[in-house]
């Protein structure tokens, strides 16, 4: 019987050298389309396209920013998982400022804020609820409550290879049909002229002061958001990246076996980026195009039957049922992904507040095994508690938990800060270019999060 081994500690005996082929490369990519799963549900399927039917072309630009700003912090912190072999909670407590019971300020504002989080996915939940009522309709309660225990499921024993594998599946499935939508739509009254791209490439904001709260919350859930980036390092590790860089002893080798899976970690990060930002613009185009050419808005009770229309006004009505068999996978693969991260964010966040050893393999199994079932029932719950007192719109769910991830990238600007100029090793100082690109990052996702912030305030 083979012994499975924890893939949070370090040893000599894991060590391997890195591929040197893109060919070679192909076999270690993972990780970064595990976050595209995570992120096309919430962000693409729903966020992108409630802006782009309220807002038009005007915002394209917001989510083309969203998506490539952010990759270069989702890079340094990949490589400070490598080098360090840290989890992600193991290295913000290692980060300046206060400290309570022993964890770091970024632990308790990321436990703090990640309560709000569980509004985002509990609409996504509540998006596949209505989704499986339409096709078996009874009620859209009772189905989020069947749904919540099928993912606890999927995670309960799911290790990192079954999560990769299903993530690819799934994501693959609705991104053909999303990009054959879009190309159809040339053949259609909703066809895209270059003089409506062109509008959204200006970098103007519509005027109205709840449409700009609207494109911040997509800009902090589209892409790699926040958490997504958090979760990273937890994907690096189980695949073995830092367990096959070895422990840190500075010689040649390790450095060069450092360097090695860093540009593997590179051309993951990069890859997944492409599609995930290909996928996020056809989604807003088709909002835009479709959705905001006859003044409809996906909402409430009709926010899926709302973005079927993207798909049957462009396809024929034969799409709708394949819409929503590809919606509810898609959306099902963000609850799936989300789930695989948030246990494991909030086992290493426990673990560094003091309740366990986040390196006993026994205990640690336990603890996501534990959280595999208790997460997904309070996403259920709330959403179902926010239908009954709120009217229940997803949209609005998942907006709200874009608004609290833009914050959340506040904290990872500064601990991507701190991992640059602090912790890494200076033979694995990156290039000029490099370090422009986190600057800009870092400027933008500050500039755009304080002023979120501040307009909320306002109001």
């Amino acid at each position: 019987m083979t012994v499975r081994q924890n893939p949070y500690e370090l040893s000599p005996d894991k060590v391997q050298e890195p591929p040197t082929s893109p060919f070679g490369m192909l076999r270690y990519l993972g990780p970064g389309f595990i976050l595209s799963a995570s992120i096309v549900g919430s962000g693409e399927l729903i966020a992108t396209t409630i802006l782009g039917a309220k807002a038009g072309f005007i915002t394209f630009w917001v989510i083309l920013v969203s998506c490539l700003v952010k990759v270069t912090l989702q890079l340094e912190f990949g490589k400070h998982a490598i080098h360090s072999g840290e989890s992600t909670f193991a290295s913000f407590n290692r980060l300046p400022g206060p400290k309570f019971r022993g964890a770091s300020w970024s632990t308790w504002t990321w436990l703090i804020l990640m309560s709000l989080k569980f509004l985002q996915v509990g609409g996504i939940v509540g998006g596949v609820a209505i989704i499986m009522n339409m096709i078996a309709p009874g009620s859209v309660a009772v189905w989020a409550l069947i749904i919540a225990p099928v993912v606890s499921l999927l995670v309960f024993r799911g290790y990192y290879v079954l999560i990769e594998k299903l993530s690819l599946v799934m994501i693959g499935l609705f991104t053909i049909l999303t990009i054959v939508s879009v190309v159809s739509l040339q053949s259609t009254e909703f066809a895209v002229s270059w003089s409506q791209i062109a509008e959204g490439l200006t970098f103007h904001l519509p005027n109205e002061s709840a449409l700009i709260l609207i494109a911040i919350g997509a800009f902090g859930i589209t892409g790699v958001g926040g958490d997504e980036i958090m979760t990273y390092n937890y994907w690096l590790l189980e695949k073995g990246y830092a367990a096959k860089t070895g422990p840190r002893d500075d010689s040649e080798a390790w450095l060069r076996r450092a360097k090695g899976w860093t540009r593997v970690m590179y051309a993951d990060a990069i890859l997944s980026m492409v599609v995930y930002t290909i996928v996020t613009a056809a989604f807003y185009i088709l909002g835009a195009a479709v959705l905001h050419a006859q003044g409809l808005v996906p909402e409430k009770s009709q926010l899926v039957e709302t973005l079927a229309l993207m798909y049957t006004d462009t396809l024929g009505p034969w799409a709708r049922n394949v819409f929503l068999l590809g919606a509810a996978v898609v959306l099902f693969s963000t609850l799936f992904a989300a789930l695989a991260g948030w246990t494991r964010l909030y086992s290493d966040c426990f673990a560094h507040i003091g309740v366990f050893d986040f390196h006993d393999d026994q205990k640690r199994r336990w603890w996501i095994a534990v959280l595999a079932w208790i997460i997904p029932a309070a996403w259920a719950l709330l959403f179902i508690f926010f239908k009954m007192w709120f009217g229940g719109d997803p949209g609005i769910m998942v907006l709200v938990g874009g608004m609290v991830t833009s914050v959340i990238l506040l904290v990872v600007v500064f601990a991507a800060f701190h991992f640059r100029y602090r912790r890494l090793p200076e033979s694995l100082n990156p290039s000029r270019f490099y370090d422009f690109c986190l600057w800009a990052s870092g400027l933008v996702i500050s500039a755009t999060a304080i002023y979120g912030v501040l307009m909320l305030f306002a109001k």
